[in-house]
């Protein structure tokens, strides 16, 4: 996190008091496209994000906390989790108010803290999640990473969790024993073979020892990464009895030494082989190309994702890995800190991407901010990906600098259909414009209405529910995907839609992206005015491809592999 400070656009907060006031934000949101409410008020989640920060600004106080979104009861309905910090320099849970939460979705807009009874209050300083079937016995797992202390919590399918860490060994722990600070996970079957494999993603050699000390006493910010070493990244492969195997050095994983932030999956080369994209912090970023699940290569400089366009790393954050452009070539998004731009690589196919960030309008707009958690979603249902970032500053005496806000409002951009974005936020009501210090994301349709909302963690400020109010007028689908010779979930089945009217759009089940979170693994796709799907085509890992069609819109459909 390169200490880049920028200046913040005031915000336009669309707040007013009163009957008179609630009607004006009714009329706007009716007119806009993409619209949010945060309902956390009236939702039960009281959840806080404490980063146990103490006055030297130690790094690790920056880096919590992850958002992941799962349905861990499968009642149909998403639940939210959120990780949490611990006491510095303890690093334990020293209090409730560190403690990770779980709460269940009681389908009607509130929610239950079930965190006590499902064990996962957690030990340690957690940061990100991870949420998937890794033994395909229908109900989902849940990864936690942290500072020296990674878990794995086994879905019990009574709304319990236990720990399986040891049993499991995906303790975070690398080839030579050493204990990693680990940020992001992403379950992915790179094998094909019908379990999900698990990538992690590890930051700097911090440890309380060697703890660096940035800016004089009572002024302190959150010192550079360049002053600590990267650490490598691991990959686990799922050996299919609750075990798995650190492959990381036979994989060509652990040989490139980066400082990893955010972690994306897809099959950018269109090979039927899922890869790897890792955001890192002030290195250049890394692009694993999947060989056929035999082994990785980086490729990150040679396919034009590694640096900028001006040949430079940025304080790479979160990550969207999708099609943007409706070309079936998943392209990549990337937060950063303010001054540095938030990149945007165009996939133009064989293996090459070209830099697209200020072609699609975006290099001005996200110069002045600083994003975490992000995606690339449809989030009015016209047919077309949009962008949403998760904004802060990374340190929390950044004021100290006129010029500089820690606490900042999230941002929206729409996608213009003609490879440009624009930015709405101003437009996306109150919700979007308050200021927190904005850290994971995860994205999901929470009340089934066919609108993809948002969960967003927030340091020292309540977490954010973000309903999707917009896309009024437009259709869409949800597909939830069942593997039976592929991975249970489906991860990394492709998805191609071709709807009434002719528009094709491209899809790929995932749970992973943005920052240190885990989302819906349902896909959605907005269908704009078209109330029927003439043709649904799914390529399952396996090799299975399988069509659908004539299929109606405004539904969550449920499609097991191989089944008419």
């Amino acid at each position: 996190m390169r200490i880049h400070w920028r200046a913040v656009w005031p915000a336009c907060l669309l707040i007013a008091a009163g009957a008179a006031g609630a009607l004006s934000q009714t009329v706007a949101q009716a007119h806009c496209a993409i619209c949010f409410e945060n309902r956390q008020p009236s939702s039960g989640v009281n959840f806080v994000l404490d980063n146990g920060t103490t006055p030297d600004k130690p790094m690790i106080d920056g880096i919590p906390g992850g958002v992941a979104l799962l349905d861990y009861d499968n009642d149909g309905y998403l639940d939210i989790f959120f990780t949490n910090g611990a006491g510095i320099p303890s690093l334990s849970k020293d209090g409730p108010q560190f403690s990770n939460r779980l709460y269940r979705n009681n389908h009607d807009g509130t929610f239950t803290d079930v965190t006590e009874k499902a064990g996962l209050g957690g030990v340690g300083y957690s940061i990100g999640a991870a949420a998937a079937d890794y033994d395909n016995d229908g109900w989902t797992d849940l990864y936690v990473t942290g500072v020296n202390r990674n878990i794995l919590y086994h879905n019990n399918h009574d709304g319990t969790f236990t720990d399986v860490t040891a049993k499991a060994g995906v303790t975070g722990v690398d080839e030579n024993g050493k204990k990693l600070l680990s940020v992001s996970a992403a379950w992915v079957d790179y094998d094909n073979d019908g379990l999900l494999d698990l990538f992690v993603t590890n930051y700097i050699d911090w440890t309380l020892q060697n703890s660096k000390l940035c800016g004089p006493v009572g002024r302190r910010l959150s010192c550079s990464p360049s002053l600590y070493n990267g650490e490598p990244n691991i990959l686990y492969h799922n050996n299919g009895d609750g075990t798995f195997t650190d492959v990381s050095a036979a994989m060509g994983i652990s040989s490139q030494i980066g400082k990893g932030m955010g972690v994306a999956i897809a099959d950018y080369n269109g090979d039927g082989w899922m890869d790897i994209f890792v955001a890192n912090d002030n290195e250049r970023n890394f692009l694993f190309r999947n060989n056929h699940g035999k082994s990785f290569d980086e490729v990150g400089v040679e396919a034009g994702v590694a640096y900028t366009e001006d040949g430079i790393p940025v304080s790479s954050m979160g990550v969207g890995f999708a099609d943007y452009r409706n070309d079936g070539r998943p392209g990549i998004f990337i937060t950063a800190l303010g001054g540095e731009t938030f990149p945007l690589f165009r996939n133009v196919g064989d293996g090459l991407f070209n830099s697209d960030t200020y072609p699609a309008k975006l290099g001005f707009p996200s110069y002045k901010m600083s994003g975490w958690g992000t995606a690339m979603v449809d989030l009015d249902n016209d047919g077309y990906k949009d962008l949403f970032t998760a904004n802060s500053h990374v340190s929390e005496n950044a004021d100290i600098d006129p010029r500089q806000h820690y606490r900042q409002p999230d941002a929206v951009f729409r996608n213009q259909r003609d490879g440009t974005f624009v930015d709405v936020s101003q437009q996306a009501g109150a919700a979007i414009a308050s200021p927190a210090a904005h850290r994971g994301a995860a994205f999901g349709d929470l009340n089934n209405d066919g609108r993809v909302d948002v969960v967003v963690s927030a340091i020292h400020s309540p977490a954010e529910l973000l309903y999707n109010t917009g896309g009024v007028g437009n259709h869409w689908i949800l597909i939830q995907t069942t593997g039976t010779k592929s991975n249970r979930d489906g991860i990394g089945t492709q998805i191609k839609i071709t709807s009434q009217s002719g528009a094709v759009q491209f899809g790929q089940v995932t749970t992973a992206g943005s920052y240190a979170s885990s989302s819906d693994k349902r896909v959605h796709f907005g269908l704009g005015k078209d109330t029927m799907i003439r043709e649904i085509e799914l390529r399952w890992p396996s090799g299975t491809v399988q069509r659908l069609r004539n299929v109606k819109a405004d539904q969550i459909l449920k499609v097991t592999e191989g089944a008419s």
